[in-house]
């Protein structure tokens, strides 16, 4: 009998969500020019089933350009990779959270506090899932 490994959203985002303390996450970009795979490990933070990242090298990082050229893309936390569309975040408020929850993460950022200059002057990058692999 095979395994059954999404049953649903709300599974996923369960799943999701127990993941969102490890450390790193792998993301798997698409080479804009060469086609290949690329991986690269980098922090991320989490809410609900949205996968955030922050480019300290903005637009000129290659995980960046591979991404604008090929937006779909693969995210391995732990032993779980899933299918994600990544997206230059554009709304305010979104920005916002994502800064806010990587510097919290990363940089033990509290409400009230100055961001981080790494969390104040990176790119926020968001990653919807749409599927465990």
């Amino acid at each position: 009998m095979s395994e059954k490994r999404d049953e649903g959203p709300q599974d996923l985002s369960a799943l999701l969500t127990s993941l969102a303390d490890a450390e790193y996450c792998y993301l798997t970009t698409t080479g804009r020019v060469s086609g290949n795979p690329h991986e690269i490990e980098i922090w991320f933070g989490l809410r609900g089933r949205t996968i955030y990242l922050l480019s300290g090298n903005r637009e000129k990082s290659d995980w960046v350009r591979n991404l604008q050229s090929h937006p779909q893309v693969h995210v391995r936390i732990g032993k779980y990779t899933f299918q994600a569309g990544g997206r230059i975040v554009n709304d305010a408020a979104e920005d916002k959270q994502a800064r806010e929850l990587l510097d919290g993460k990363y940089e033990e950022w509290k409400p009230g506090q100055p961001l981080s200059e790494w969390a104040e002057t990176a790119l926020p990058i968001a990653f919807d899932v749409q599927s465990i692999q």
